[in-house]
Parts: C-alpha cells; sequence; structure tokens
C-alpha cells in the first residue's frame, strides 16, 4: 500500500478510530461498577438528610441499613405493590409513563423522633431538573425534614434550593389543610399570600426555580395523596 497515497491515509485513520474507541469502551465499563456504588451512596446520603441524618460516603451504607426499616412501591391509587425496589425506581422514567402506571417509592427510616415516611420527588427548575425527598412524622401531615437538590440552577439564585437556608424553613410546615383537603407547600414571593403551616419563602432572585420546586412538591404529592390518607386513616 501506498502509504503517501490517500486511502493508507483512510485506512490509518479507521483503525485509529476503531481502536481509540475500543480504549474508551473497556475505560467505561472498568469504571462503572465504581460510578454506580458511588450514586447509590450518594442517594443513601440524601435520603437520610432529609430526615436530618447526617452521613459520609464512608458510613452512609452502615446507617442506611440501620435506619432505613422498609421501603415499597405504590400505585396512584396508594396501594402497596408486590415486588419490585423503591431504591431503584427511576422517577425520571415513571413520569414518562402513563399515570394509572407509575410507581412510586416510598421509605420508612426510625430515628430519634421516631418512624417518618420519606417520599422522593422530581421537578423541573430553571435550567434543567430538580429533584428531592420529603420525610413525613407519622401523622402523613407534618413535614419532619427535606433535602433538594438540582442539575444546573444558577449560582447564588435558583441553586439556593439545595442549602439548609432555604430547607430548614420546611420543617413544621404541613400538606394538607384543616379540612383533609392536599395543599401542599407554597413557595411565596415577598408579595404573595398563604397561610403560614403551607408557606415558605422563596428564594430572592430565584422566582423560577422555586415556583418549579413548588410545582413539583404539589405535583408530587398529589400522587401520593392517595396513599398519605390511607395511612392517615
Amino acid at each position: 500500500m501506498n502509504r503517501n497515497g490517500n486511502t493508507y491515509t483512510f485506512v490509518y485513520a479507521v483503525v485509529m478510530v476503531i481502536l481509540v474507541a475500543a480504549i474508551l469502551s473497556a475505560a467505561a465499563m472498568s469504571l462503572k461498577p465504581k460510578q454506580t456504588k458511588n450514586f447509590e451512596i450518594e442517594k443513601k446520603q440524601n435520603i437520610l438528610s432529609s430526615v436530618n441524618i447526617v452521613s459520609s460516603a464512608k458510613n452512609a451504607e452502615d446507617i442506611y441499613a440501620e435506619r432505613v426499616v422498609n421501603s415499597y412501591i405504590v400505585d396512584i391509587n396508594g396501594n402497596i405493590k408486590e415486588g419490585g425496589s423503591a431504591f431503584n425506581i427511576d422517577l425520571k422514567k415513571e413520569m414518562a409513563k402513563n399515570p394509572d402506571e407509575r410507581n412510586f417509592p416510598v421509605f420508612e427510616c426510625q430515628t430519634d423522633d421516631g418512624l417518618k415516611y420519606i417520599l422522593p420527588l422530581r421537578g423541573a427548575g430553571l435550567w434543567g431538573p430538580i429533584w428531592g425527598y420529603m420525610a413525613l412524622n407519622e401523622d402523613m401531615n407534618t413535614i419532619y425534614g427535606v433535602n433538594f437538590d438540582h442539575q444546573g440552577e444558577t449560582p447564588g439564585l435558583g441553586a439556593e434550593i439545595n442549602t439548609k437556608k432555604f430547607q430548614d424553613p420546611f420543617k413544621g410546615k404541613t400538606i394538607f389543610d384543616k379540612d383533609g383537603n392536599l395543599v401542599s407547600i407554597t413557595v411565596a414571593k415577598a408579595n404573595e399570600s398563604a397561610l403560614a403551616e403551607h408557606k415558605v419563602d422563596a428564594i430572592s432572585g430565584g422566582t423560577i426555580t422555586s415556583k418549579g420546586l413548588q410545582k413539583m412538591l404539589l405535583d408530587d404529592l398529589t400522587s401520593y395523596s392517595k396513599f398519605l390518607k390511607k395511612k392517615k386513616s
């Protein structure tokens, strides 16, 4: 083959592309188990954080195994479904299904203040997805704690949803009104009125993210509402 010709150059380029692709694929496959493990540990840390339990990458699995005493999947009608893993439910995929086909995970966590029910949440912010966990007391109404995070909200503005300053005011708020209707939580701007027991302050300068989080809470808690009412009765 003429090493100075176009054919040689083309063949050489193709071989190099295939070789590099093979190396990258092998590297990705070798790293995948570690990446999956790190994702699982981070998820367990976030679940624990919603009930105000601080953990590290080193001890999160042990604390989770000790504290999370039960987990299961419920349907839109509030019925517990047999089989499946609540931990492995991907809410992004579930939200793409018809409502009657969706699966909703629930985690029961034993804390120093009693048993708490943790509900995963997922919605949309200004620039991308937002998600989190809400922990409820055994009355299935009073918020014990929350943990929120985001993919790409603006630092210093919408990104503040993952700070204690924003999350702590959720504690003690209620999601049902006195008549038993689900009202969720209003993430209110300064000029917006709402009952104090169902209201937290919005992020200054982060109105769209705040309202996206408010919508996420209402939409997802509505999906859990029949389950919550069954547990309350």
